[in-house]
């Protein structure tokens, strides 16, 4: 089409003409003359940004370049030898991110597919990424559907990138300098890019998601774990926090995603999520759809924070208590300054956080020759005297539950302890230091520094504390399945440690195989009777029929999860009553 042709072409669609030129173009022809007051004969140079408003917008996509970066690799891998430039664009149409082959980079600056080129349609006109920032959807500008003839050479195809909010963050663009003539040529290369595109937003929801469940959804089985169409990414009480924008057709219409809870669109709640991780048959993660349908599922569970401090290693048996723990690494790193002191030690903290445990450490870390661990619940002050008798000049003496000392033998302790000089003594409670009832000149000889240590709900290196006793616990090869241990951390624990380590006890003996799966787990102790517990001698169809067809409240009542229930289902031959 010659210049003249193109002119003209654009005045029959200004006088309402339709030419057969995709709407949005036609749309964007009509704002470039009467919004913008361009000219189509003029031949405007590419508009480049300066070297220091480049590194403004860098910077501020900083976040995208990054989580895009490994998907333009890839698709730049794909294309290499046709002569694509990819660009990476922000919302405001400045590229901030360039793939392109070095033989043509001249040209490919003179035409503005370059890094700093601002592709906006306010200031070149119809172009494939102008057009994607104002429609919000994938398009092609091909050829003579540009504009302004300084373009018309030019084939585009751009794909919007949303971030986890649902705002226009970025456009995807692959473009050539040269291009078939017919629209249909550049097919492959729209799929390549709203795959890409995809792709970026599934990353960034991922980054910003590792303290958050994350619900991956797709059509196919065979690619939810791969490549996934979908993600939410949800609270630990299933609002949306989060989505990629292939998550929207999921909701109504018009309707907030973000706030959202999950099961009023889906056939599920964020307690049925650990029967959707990894570790479940592909093809049984289904999630049904409230208004009919399903898709394939793949929850991500939330990751435990790691931190890069750690302590010393050279406070050897203290460094063994934590994994990264940034409270438990505070404590610890404390302990061990004083461990090789003579100051006596208060150790509080809840019933079996491991006060025992930190004073063995503390105690060996010091080096002292002898130790005497006493439980103050009953300690006459003969059993005192009797006890400390023969202790060697350089010794630790442990006494557990001070806050049970009788009043009739902290007397005794406090002349002891002026005594023998070579004594140090470390201190454990489960009360609050104010709350001790004891004669204050024995609290100061007791609490010359505080330590207290963490309840287990509030540390963060809970995964790190299963595995470590899983291997000192069993001489085989056993773990734990991704819904158990999505379980596990998931809960309370107001035994602390020692109701881990029992909870554990439990699994290994239950378990038949090397992995220990929900079946497993013991029921918490404080776990409160749950109404839709079964009555022994049901048939899976009564179950069913008491929960009203519900699968993640028959799995309740069955004790199983609700890729049990399904299976069960269809070896029965059983279906919900139309």
């Amino acid at each position: 089409m010659s210049d003249r042709q193109h002119v003209e072409e654009i005045e029959r669609v200004l006088g309402g003409s339709q030419t057969g030129r995709d709407g949005f173009v036609s749309a964007s022809w009509r704002r470039c003359v009467e919004v913008y007051g361009m000219d189509p004969m003029r031949r405007d140079p590419a508009h480049i940004v300066t070297q220091s408003e480049l590194r403004d917008h860098r910077k501020q996509a900083e976040w995208m370049i990054g989580a895009a970066r490994s998907s333009l690799q890839s698709l730049f891998r794909q294309v290499a030898g046709q002569n694509y430039a990819l660009l990476l664009t922000n919302a405001a149409g400045v590229c901030v991110d360039f793939f392109g082959d070095e033989l043509f980079l001249d040209e490919l600056k003179t035409a503005g597919l370059y890094l700093g080129s601002n592709w906006s349609e306010e200031l070149v006109g119809t172009s494939g990424v102008g057009a994607c920032l104002v429609t919000q959807e994938p398009v092609t500008v091909h050829q003579d559907d540009h504009f302004g003839n300084a373009h018309i050479a030019l084939s585009c195809t751009s794909a919007p990138i949303f971030d986890s909010l649902g705002e226009l963050a970025a456009v995807l663009d692959i473009s050539l300098l040269r291009s078939p003539t017919p629209k249909r040529s550049q097919n492959l290369a729209m799929s390549l890019v709203t795959n890409a595109a995809r792709r970026v937003e599934m990353a960034n929801l991922m980054a910003e998601s590792r303290r958050d469940w994350v619900l991956r959804l797709s059509d196919s089985p065979e690619f939810l774990d791969v490549d996934p169409e979908a993600a939410v990414r949800l609270d630990d009480s299933g609002r949306v926090l989060g989505y990629t924008r292939g998550a929207r057709r999921l909701f109504p219409d018009g309707a907030t995603v973000l706030g959202r809870r999950i099961d009023e669109v889906l056939g599920l709640t964020i307690d049925d999520l650990p029967d959707l991780m990894r570790d479940r048959p592909t093809e049984e993660r289904i999630v049904e759809m409230r208004e009919g349908g399903a898709l394939f599922g793949h929850a991500i569970a939330p990751q435990a924070p790691r931190t890069a401090l750690r302590v010393d290693r050279r406070a050897g048996p203290l460094a063994g208590l934590s994994d990264g723990d940034p409270a438990m690494t505070h404590l610890l790193t404390q302990a061990a300054k004083l461990a090789c002191t003579s100051v006596p030690l208060l150790i509080t903290g809840e019933s079996g956080t491991g006060k025992t445990k930190l004073a063995h450490a503390i105690h060996m870390t010091g080096g002292a020759s002898g130790f005497l661990a006493l439980d103050c619940a009953g300690l006459g002050p003969g059993d005192l005297r009797q006890a400390c008798a023969d202790l060697p000049g350089n010794a630790t003496l442990l006494l557990r539950r001070i806050e049970d000392l009788p009043s009739e033998t902290a007397p005794i302790l406090t002349a002891l302890l002026d005594g023998h000089t070579g004594l140090r003594v470390l201190s454990t409670t489960c009360a609050a230091p104010a709350a001790l009832d004891l004669p204050r000149p024995l609290f100061h000889r007791l609490a010359g520094a505080i330590l207290t240590l963490p309840p287990l709900r509030q540390r963060q290196d809970i995964g790190w504390l299963l595995d470590r006793i899983l291997r000192r616990r069993t001489s085989q090869d056993m773990r734990l399945s991704p819904s158990a241990r999505a379980a596990l951390l998931g809960r309370p624990w107001p035994g602390n440690l020692r109701e881990l380590e029992q909870v554990l006890d439990v699994a290994i003996a239950l378990c038949e195989g090397r992995v220990i799966d929900l079946p497993d787990l013991p029921v918490p102790v404080d776990h409160a009777p749950d109404a839709d517990a079964g009555t022994p001698g049901e048939t899976l169809e009564q179950v069913m029929e008491a929960c009203g067809w519900n699968m993640a409240r028959a799995a309740r009542r069955l004790g199983v999860n609700r890729s049990t229930v399904l299976r069960r289902l269809r070896a029965a031959g059983l279906q919900p009553p139309a």
